[in-house]
């Protein structure tokens, strides 16, 4: 696996974690939690997997599908639809 960059990640986890606070009235500490520990996060970090292809407002989609669904591979961005 190669690593993304850390400032590219650090991008990401501000920019989600925010939505995630503002959208589930979490606060920042316990967004970041939710995030850092979550699939979709691994698979951020995971440069292979090309998730920064997307935008933030994707990637906060891919994790609600992970949230709700249980899987990240269900978000409408894997799947391709």
């Amino acid at each position: 696996m190669k690593r993304l960059e850390a400032e590219i990640i650090d991008y990401y986890n501000e920019a989600v974690v925010k939505m995630i606070a503002d959208k589930y009235g979490y606060s920042l500490m316990n967004a970041l939690r939710e995030f850092v520990s979550s699939k979709t996060h691994e698979m951020l970090e995971n440069e292979e997997c090309g998730l920064t292809q997307y935008g933030a407002g994707a990637i906060f989609e891919i994790w609600e599908s992970e949230r709700i669904t249980g899987n990240p591979c269900n978000s409408i961005y894997i799947r391709g639809e």
